[in-house]
C-alpha cells in the first residue's frame, strides 16, 4: 500500500461508480484488470510519469463525477449495481446513496494515507 496506490485506487473507484454504474458508460478500468486486480497498487511506482498519470486520471474522474452530479435532475436517480460492488446489496442505488458511499470511501482511505504518512515522517497526532 502506498499513497500513490491510493490515488490510483480512488481514480478506479470514481470511474466505476460514476461512469460505469451511474452513467452506464462502458469504460475500461484504468489500472486494474481481470488478471491484475491490484494493478492500482501493484503499478504504483515512484516514477514521475506514473505519478503524473495517476493524478491526471484521478482529476479526470473527479471532474466527470462533479459534472454528473451537477447535471443530475435529482439525487433520486439510480444506477444498477447487480454484482454488489458498491454496497447496494445487488440492485439499484440512488445518487444520494452513492454520494454517501463515496464520502465513506474517501474517509476510510484518508485514514490509510494518514497512517502511511506517519510511517514516512514520524509525526503523530496534532
Amino acid at each position: 500500500m502506498s499513497p500513490l496506490g491510493i490515488v490510483r485506487h480512488l481514480a478506479e473507484g470514481e470511474r466505476a461508480t460514476f461512469r460505469v454504474m451511474m452513467a452506464g458508460q462502458d469504460a475500461p478500468r484504468l489500472f486494474c484488470s481481470d488478471t491484475d486486480r491490484d494493478g492500482d497498487f501493484d503499478g504504483a511506482v515512484p516514477d514521475p510519469r506514473v505519478v503524473a498519470e495517476a493524478w491526471d486520471a484521478w482529476r479526470a474522474e473527479v471532474d466527470f463525477a462533479t459534472r454528473f452530479v451537477a447535471e443530475a435532475p435529482s439525487l433520486d436517480i439510480t444506477g444498477n449495481d447487480p454484482l454488489n460492488q458498491h454496497g447496494s446489496g445487488g440492485g439499484l442505488m440512488s445518487l444520494r446513496e452513492v454520494l454517501v458511499g463515496m464520502i465513506e470511501e474517501y474517509a476510510r482511505h484518508m485514514g490509510h494515507v494518514d497512517l502511511l504518512r506517519e510511517r514516512i515522517d514520524g509525526r503523530i497526532g496534532q
